[in-house]
């Protein structure tokens, strides 16, 4: 039993060393970060929230994490938006799922992480998110207007939740695939702005039929791919042995989600 806890705990310090340069990012920030407990239902959802320092009311941004759960990286994009001028909040879909009711820096190890996530139910997805969304509209410091975007598997979640919700103004997946359901897709009343790595053909098979779909639909739906960026460019773009065509697709999707975002 201790050797197994020692390799779990050798997996997870290697997870954190592995984004040590987000972390210090955190560290280092000037602006306002909290944590704050959001609910659906029974649920006690945990949130990380980041204030930019503006003068007049600022648009709401939630990030849906990756299939690798609320980690450095995804709260250091909440401090870069909020650097921008956006309240960001990237609420922690594995609150109450880890030993002890933990979330998810207490998993013993990354591959449980993403098993748990992988069986998360849809309902409790769309409920953390509803929370989530009413809770930045209804802060002091938001005008109201809440855009909803995620990676990898929160890119996944990003395109459903615009099928589920009328309270956003725009959805941002990133390398996520989208819904199949013909009925859904006619729910939208956002548009859904996506951004692709050009090497990552496994999501990117999927593109066609939501062009499909959401034409057939009438909804607006604007796909870009980052030529030569792989799965997941956004977070490996910015590491420090980042590849050349990683970082260039993670500047050119960060200068467009800005631009996009400033329109709203």
């Amino acid at each position: 039993m201790r050797c197994l806890w020692t390799v779990a705990l050798f997996a997870l310090a290697l997870t954190s060393h592995a984004q040590d340069w987000a972390k210090k990012r955190l560290d280092d920030s000037p602006r306002h970060q909290e944590w704050v407990e959001l609910k659906n239902g029974n649920r006690t959802v945990k949130a990380f929230v980041v204030y930019p320092e503006v003068k007049e009311k600022a648009t709401v941004v939630v990030l849906i994490h990756e299939i690798m759960g609320l980690t450095d990286w995804v709260m250091s994009v909440a401090d870069q938006l909020a650097e921008k001028g956006y309240i960001a909040i990237t609420p922690d879909f594995l609150s109450g799922m880890a030993p002890n009711g933990g979330r998810t820096v207490d998993f013993p190890d990354v591959g449980k992480v993403r098993e748990v996530i992988s069986m998360l139910p849809s309902e409790q997805v769309m409920g953390d998110l509803d929370a989530a969304v009413a809770y930045g509209a209804k802060l002091p410091a938001s005008n109201g207007k809440v855009a909803v975007g995620g990676f990898c598997w929160g890119g996944t979640q990003t395109f459903l939740f615009a099928t589920h919700s009328k309270s956003i103004v725009a959805a941002f997946p990133f390398y996520g695939s989208g819904p199949t359901d013909a009925a859904a897709i006619a729910k939208i009343t956002v548009p859904v702005y996506g951004f692709y790595g050009g090497n990552d053909a496994r999501v990117n098979a999927t593109i066609p039929e939501s062009e499909r779909l959401m034409k057939a639909a009438g909804k607006q739906y604007e796909p870009v791919l980052y030529e030569g960026a792989g799965h997941g460019f956004m977070r490996s773009g910015e590491q420090p042995d980042a590849q050349e065509v990683n970082r260039k697709g993670r500047d050119a999707a960060w200068k467009r989600w800005l631009e996009l975002l400033s329109k709203l």
